[in-house]
C-alpha cells in the first residue's frame, strides 16, 4: 500500500476544486457564496447539501455528512483514502510516487491492510465452497430459506467446509503467515494441534464494512452444533459495536428511513424483498456505537424485531439510545409471525411495507409493554399503572409533547384528558419539577446536558474562526488548543491556530490530516456549526466573548481536575489564566 505526505495531500486536493468535482455527481446551484444540492447520502426534497469554494468543503444540514474532495470520494464512490487520492491525481494529471509514513504507523496500517486481504481471500473461498460438492447441503439451506442465486452473490454468502483445517490449510498455501492469521480471528493456533479455523461446517455470512471491505464473518452452523451463530472476534479492523450488517448497501437507500433487524437473515430477506435499508446489529445488543453510526445516514429508524420477549426486550433496550442519539424511532409489529424473513415469506412484501405505514411510536410502544406488568380490571392495580404512565411522561422537556402523549394515552385507555394531566402535574410537584427545571429526554442528566453545551460552544468557536478570520487575533491572547478540552476538537483547534501563525489558513487541508472517513465528518462538522442569527454587531460581538469565557471557565476547571502535584509549570500556567479570565470579564465587550 502506498503512503503519501502532507505536502503532496495537500497538492492534489488543491488541484481539484471541490464544486467542479461534485458538480459530477451533484446538480448544484449557487446562492451566495455557497453553492446548494440535494443530498447523494440521504433522501431530501429541499436542498440542505452544502459546497463551500472558499472553503473547499462541503457539509450536510440534513444528515451531517461533510468534508473536503477527497471525503466526498470516499463516501460516495466508497473508496478507502489512497483510493480517492489516486482518482484525485489521475484527474489533476499529478503522478503519484510511494512515500514512506513513520515505522509505527505504517507497521499498524500495513498490518490492518494484511488483516482486511486475509478476509477478502477468506470470503472468496467461502463463497467457492458453497458452489463445490462438498457445499451442497449449505447451498441447498440457502434455497430452502428462499434465496435467489443473485441474493447469494450480492451478500457474498458461502460455506466453511467440515474439516476444523480446512481454510486454514488454504491460505497457508496462499503465504499467509500463522501469526498474520491469528491476529484476522480467523485461526487458532495450537502448537500441538497446529492450526484450526474459527469457522467449520457453518453457512457464512461475510461482514462488510461501509466501504465494502470483509472485517469479519458470521456462521451459522450446520445441524444441531453449538453455538447456533458464531461471529468474528474483535480485530484491528472489526469492531461488533461500532459496525452494522449491510449498513453498506442500506447507506445508498433513498428511503427516509433504516429499518433495525436482529439477524443476518432478516436483513438479506429484506433487500430481497426490495427493502434495501435494513441493517442488524451484529451478534450483541444495540449499542450507542451503533446509534451514533446510524445518525450519519438518517434520522428515523424502524425497529423491526423478533415478535418474542427477548425481540421485545431488545426494542427496549435500542428506544433510548436512538433517542439519546437524536433518532426517531418506531415499531414494527409483525404478530402472529416470529421476524421479518417469516413474515415476508407468508405473506409478501407489499403487506410488509403495510406494517411499516402502520409502525407504532416507541413511546406508545414503551407503555403498552409496561401495561403487561399491571391488571388493568383491578381498581388499585389500573391506579398504579396510570400513576406510572404519568410519570414517564414527565421524561418529556416541552410542555406542548407531553400534552399531546397525555392526549395520545387518554385516548387509548379511555381516561380523561384532564384526569391524566393533573395526575402529571402531581407527579412533577412532588418530583419538585418546576418550569425552568424539567427532566430531560431519554433520562439525560443536568450534567449530560452541561457536557453537550459545551462541545457546541467549541464547535461554534472553531467555524467563528474558519468563517470570520479576523477573530483570530481578537481572541488568541485569552484563548489556545489546549482550552478545546474534547480530543479531536483541541486537534483540529491545534492546526487552525498552527495555520494562522503561518499565516495559511486552509480548512479543507485540516480534513485531509485526518485519514479516517468518521474523523474526516466530524472535523468538517466542526466548522460548519449552525451560527445563531444576531441582529447588530455589537451582540455579535458580545456573543463571541461570552463563549471566549465559557470555553475558558471549562478549560481551568478541566485542568484543575486533572492537574499532577508535581506540575508546578501547569499550576503557574492555570494561575495566569485565572488572571487573565477575570480580566476579560471586567472589559466592556462582555
Amino acid at each position: 500500500m502506498p503512503y503519501y505526505s502532507d505536502e503532496l495531500i495537500e497538492q492534489v486536493r488543491s488541484a481539484n476544486d471541490i464544486v467542479n468535482v461534485i458538480s459530477d455527481y451533484v446538480r448544484l446551484q449557487k446562492k451566495g457564496s455557497t453553492h446548494f444540492g440535494l443530498c447523494p447520502f440521504h433522501n431530501e426534497k429541499t436542498p440542505s447539501f452544502s459546497v463551500s469554494q472558499g472553503k473547499q468543503m462541503y457539509y450536510c444540514f440534513g444528515c451531517g455528512a461533510g468534508g473536503n474532495v477527497i471525503t466526498f470520494l470516499m463516501q460516495y464512490e466508497n473508496y478507502t483514502f489512497q483510493e480517492a487520492l489516486q482518482a484525485l491525481a489521475q484527474r489533476a494529471g499529478i503522478e503519484l510516487p510511494k512515500q514512506e509514513m513513520s515505522e509505527g504507523a505504517r507497521r499498524e496500517a500495513d498490518r490492518r491492510a494484511r488483516i482486511l486481504e486475509v478476509n477478502k481471500a477468506a470470503a472468496k473461498y467461502f463463497y467457492a465452497q458453497l458452489r463445490m460438492e462438498q457445499g451442497q447441503n449449505a447451498l441447498q439451506y440457502f434455497v430452502k430459506r428462499g434465496l435467489a442465486p443473485e441474493t447469494l452473490k450480492k451478500f457474498g454468502l458461502g460455506y466453511a467446509n467440515k474439516f476444523s483445517d480446512d481454510l486454514y490449510r488454504y491460505l497457508r498455501q496462499q503465504g499467509y503467515e500463522d501469526e498474520l492469521l491469528k491476529d484476522s480471528g480467523l485461526v487458532t493456533i495450537d502448537e500441538q494441534r497446529g492450526g484450526r479455523d474459527k469457522f467449520w461446517n457453518r453457512v457464512m455470512y461475510p461482514i462488510m464494512d461501509v466501504n465494502n471491505r470483509v472485517i469479519g464473518f458470521g456462521g451459522r452452523v450446520m445441524g444441531e452444533g453449538e453455538p447456533k451463530y458464531l461471529n468474528s472476534p474483535e480485530t484491528m479492523v472489526f469492531d461488533k459495536s461500532r459496525n452494522l450488517y449491510g449498513l453498506n448497501f442500506a447507506r445508498s437507500t433513498r428511503k427516509h428511513y433504516i429499518l433495525l433487524c436482529e439477524g443476518y437473515m432478516d436483513v438479506i430477506a429484506l433487500h430481497q424483498a426490495g427493502f434495501d435499508n435494513a441493517v442488524a446489529s451484529l451478534g450483541t445488543s444495540f449499542t450507542p456505537g451503533h446509534a451514533s453510526l446510524l445518525k450519519r445516514y438518517t434520522k428515523e429508524v424502524y425497529c423491526t424485531f423478533d415478535s418474542d420477549g427477548a425481540g421485545v426486550k431488545a426494542a427496549l433496550r435500542a428506544i433510548p439510545l436512538l433517542k439519546e442519539a437524536g433518532i426517531t424511532a418506531k415499531i414494527v409489529k409483525m404478530k402472529p409471525y416470529k421476524d421479518p424473513d417469516e413474515f415476508i415469506k407468508a405473506k409478501g412484501a407489499d403487506a410488509y411495507q403495510k406494517c411499516i405505514d402502520r409502525a407504532q411510536n416507541s413511546f406508545l410502544f414503551e407503555i403498552e409493554v409496561l401495561e403487561q406488568e399491571y391488571d388493568l380490571r383491578d381498581p388499585e392495580s389500573k391506579t398504579a399503572f396510570y400513576n406510572a404512565v404519568a410519570r414517564r411522561i414527565l421524561e418529556f422537556e416541552e410542555e406542548l409533547e407531553r400534552n399531546n402523549y397525555i392526549e395520545a394515552v387518554a385516548e387509548k385507555y379511555q381516561t380523561g384528558f384532564e384526569n391524566l394531566r393533573n395526575l402529571v402535574r402531581h407527579h412533577g410537584t412532588r418530583a419538585g419539577l418546576t418550569r425552568e427545571r424539567r427532566p430531560l429526554k431519554s433520562g439525560i442528566s443536568e450534567k449530560k446536558k452541561k457536557e453537550d453545551g459545551m462541545k457546541q460552544s467549541q464547535k461554534l468557536m472553531l467555524t467563528w474562526l474558519i468563517e470570520e478570520p479576523r477573530l483570530f487575533e481578537q481572541i488568541s491572547p485569552y484563548l489556545g488548543p489546549e482550552d478545546f478540552t474534547e480530543e479531536l476538537y483541541r486537534r483540529a483547534a491545534e492546526l487552525v491556530f498552527s495555520q494562522y501563525q503561518e499565516g495559511r489558513l486552509n480548512p479543507a487541508g485540516i480534513v485531509s490530516m485526518f485519514t479516517e472517513e468518521e474523523q474526516q465528518r466530524e472535523i468538517a462538522a466542526l466548522f460548519n456549526a449552525r451560527l445563531k442569527e444576531v441582529v447588530t454587531p455589537a451582540e455579535k460581538e458580545k456573543a463571541l466573548w461570552e463563549t471566549v469565557i465559557r470555553l475558558k471557565e471549562n478549560s481551568i476547571g478541566y485542568r484543575s481536575k486533572h492537574l499532577q502535584p508535581s506540575d508546578m509549570e501547569g499550576l503557574q500556567k492555570l494561575i495566569a489564566d485565572k488572571k487573565g479570565l477575570q480580566k476579560l470579564r471586567g472589559q466592556k465587550h462582555v
